[in-house]
Order: C-alpha cells, then structure tokens, then sequence
C-alpha cells in the first residue's frame, strides 16, 4: 500500500483487526500519516471469528453501567459510521439493522428472563416483553415450546468480516499503509527521558515510546505507538512493568451456517442466555458462543460444537436443515475489571486500544473516536466516558515518600 512517499510514519498500530483499522482510517483521515503493523492479514484473527452483535442493551449488566453507556454511545453511531465506510471504500460493511429477540424456552429462564426485563425497564432502556405467541408473530420459526421473549429494537448486527474488508479499503484511500505478515515482537522505548506523574501517571516510569521491532528485526520508527493486538497485546516485549496491561485471552467458539434456500428463516438477532444466533440477512448464519479461560488455546471441540447445535435446533428446529460451513475459536482480550483500556499509556507515544472482550466491534467507532483524540493531543475527552477506561488506571500505585 502507500509509503508515504518515503516518509516516516507518525502512528503505528499495532494491529489490523476492526479496532486498530478503526483506529488507522480515522486517523488517516484526521491527516495523520498511519501505518498498521498486522501479524497476518488484515482481519484474521479475533476480528474475523467474531459474530458481530452490536448489543449494549442485550448485554447490560447491573455491575456494568459504565460498560453499557460506551456501548449506547458507540452504537448510536454505527449507521453514520457505517454508511461514511460504506461510502469511503466502495464496499458494503454489513450493517443489519434487524433488532434482538432474547428468549425463554422453559420457566426458570423465563423467570431469569423476567429479571432482565425489571433490570432494564429500570435504567430506561428500550425493551418490550412478548408473550410466546407475539415473538412467534415476529419470527414464525421459533419453537412453539417458547415460553417468553424480550424484544429489543435497538439492538442490531454487522458482519465483522465485511467490515475489516471495508475498514482495509477506507484505510487505503485515506492514504494509510497497511503491512500484512508484520508480526512485531517489541515495543521500542527510548530511555533517554524521565516521565513524570503528571505526564502519565507513573512517576517511576522512564522513557517514551519511539516505534516498534518486527520478527525479522526491522524497526519501524514512530513517535506515537498505538497497541491494538487483541489478547495479544499484553505480549508484546520492551515496555516495563509499570506501563504493561494485565490482559488475558478468553476463548469462544462458534459455528457458521447457511440455508440453502436462502433468507427469511430468522430476521432478528436470537439470544438464550449467554448464546446466540445471528444472522446475516442472505441465509447465512452465526451460532455462538462460549466462554472459557483456556490461555491461548484455540481448539474446536466436539462438545462446543453439539451444545451450540442442541440450543439452535431447540430454539428454531428449522436449523436442524441447515447447512454447516465453518466451526471456529477466537479470542477475546480481557482486562480485570471488564472494562477495555483505550488511551494513552503509561509513556509518552504510547496508547491502548484493547481488552474490548465481547464489545470490540460493538466499540470500534468509540474507540477510533477516543484514541485519534488523544493522538491530536485533545485536552477535552471525546465523550465523558473516556476516564472509565483510561489505561493509566491499571498503573500501580506510588509508594508513599518517606
């Protein structure tokens, strides 16, 4: 892709999956030169096993207020954001506004579902309780076994797959380079410079970051470093202790379908409990997915494979005649807390973008926001959740003078 013309990136993302291409079109657009360093091709990893579900109110947790007005904020913006992509690359990003069905298939969830109900009727959001019969109207091909059903209309889907190729071809245009087969192994730090507290909340920390190291020993200069690597990120070697990420992987699998007669066997995105169906608006489909603290390991089981199965085919029996296309595991990048660290870090030229978990494509327009503000040196934040996840929370604390 672009050189720029010879020059000297002033960003590099570290990572070329929805968030750091996010992060790199935005950027190359506020007229930064961007050059996005992705280990293999663009989209390949988390970004491209991801389901898409663009669903803060499905997802809102009591404990999880903060969580839940990001994820408002950014989806509020998606049909400008993807309409601008759409129109920036010449490429349909996949954006389905179809609207969320969670569902109950016996009492006990329909009393938990009942529960979810009260829970966001209470913080104002917008959701409607459906009677088995009236879901059945909405989707005629759910079980008649149903027992009860949240609607949720504001809660839509896009195809992450389509929206890296999109994401890939805006960056592009933009005039942004982007390096597939890049892998970088270290983060350079110049420590000629001492940080201090008010600079990036570390008062021991020493240096700035200065660009990164590839695999084959090329390094690739820049004064601002943006890490954006997914689960991936707390790996990366150079940084010290005190302006690292505690990140760690979570593993989901998931399965993809189609419908060889095509579209209309479900329109609304599906959930029971922590599972879900979401379709793609063309007889293609998603069932997911699981959670499960297993390191870096991305096997696909059995086991997986026949629950993910049994809840579709209980849920919609018309499933059971689909056909079966990809079975797959990814992993998602957490953060302690649950919260994803998007920011400036520890060092000067150094930012976050990570530990987005189950909500990276659901906030990458936010994050593309919040991070291209902090490149420009912004002093106001983009939004007035951006202290919630501010990296520099993660710092560990000073000890007290003596």
């Amino acid at each position: 892709m672009h050189d720029h013309n010879g020059a000297a990136p002033d960003v590099v993302v570290i990572g070329g999956g929805v968030i750091g291409l996010a992060i790199a079109w935005r950027a190359a657009q506020a007229g930064l030169r961007v050059t996005v360093l992705e280990r293999g091709r663009p989209g390949g990893e988390t970004s491209h096993v991801a389901a898409g579900m663009l669903a803060p109110i499905s997802e809102a947790g009591a404990s999880e207020l903060g969580l839940l007005a990001l994820g408002l904020r950014s989806a509020a913006t998606y049909p400008d954001f993807a309409a601008e992509l759409a129109e920036a690359s010449g490429r349909d990003p996949g954006y389905l506004s179809c609207g969320t069905l969670a569902v109950a298939r016996d009492g006990d969830e329909a009393e938990a579902l009942e529960r979810e109900f009260e829970l966001r009727r209470g913080l104002g959001l917008e959701v409607r309780r459906l009677r088995s019969s009236a879901a059945r109207r909405l989707e005629p091909a759910l079980a008649p076994t149903l027992r009860l059903a949240l609607e949720v209309p504001g809660d839509h889907a896009v195809d992450p797959r389509r929206l890296t190729a999109a994401l890939a071809r805006a960056v592009w245009h933009a005039g942004g380079v982007i390096r597939a087969g890049a892998e970088v192994t270290e983060i350079v730090v110049d420590a000629g410079r001492v940080v201090g507290a008010a600079h990036a909340g570390d008062a021991h920390a020493r240096g700035r970051v200065v660009g990164a190291i590839l695999s084959g020993g090329e390094r690739v200069a820049a004064p601002a470093v943006v890490v954006a690597a997914g689960p991936w990120s707390g790996e990366l070697a150079g940084l010290p202790s005190g302006a690292r990420l505690p990140l760690r992987p979570v593993k989901g699998q998931i399965l993809r379908l189609h419908d060889p007669a095509g579209p209309g066997l479900v329109e609304h995105v599906l959930r029971i409990g922590d599972a879900y169906v979401v379709p793609r608006g063309d007889g293609r489909y998603v069932l997911g997915a699981t959670v499960e603290e297993r390191g870096f390991e991305q096997t696909v089981t059995a086991g997986a494979v026949f629950e993910l199965l049994r809840d579709a085919i209980e849920l919609v029996p018309g499933f059971s005649e689909l056909e079966l296309d990809e079975c797959s595991a990814g992993l998602r990048p957490a953060t302690p807390d649950g919260v994803p660290a998007i920011g400036p870090g520890a060092l000067p030229g150094l930012f976050w973008a990570t530990g987005h978990h189950r909500s990276g494509v659901l906030l990458a327009p936010l994050t593309a926001e919040l991070v291209v503000s902090a490149l420009l040196g912004d002093r106001e934040p983009a939004c007035p959740e951006a202290a919630s996840v501010a990296p520099t929370r993660f710092a560990p604390a000073e000890a007290p003078a003596r």
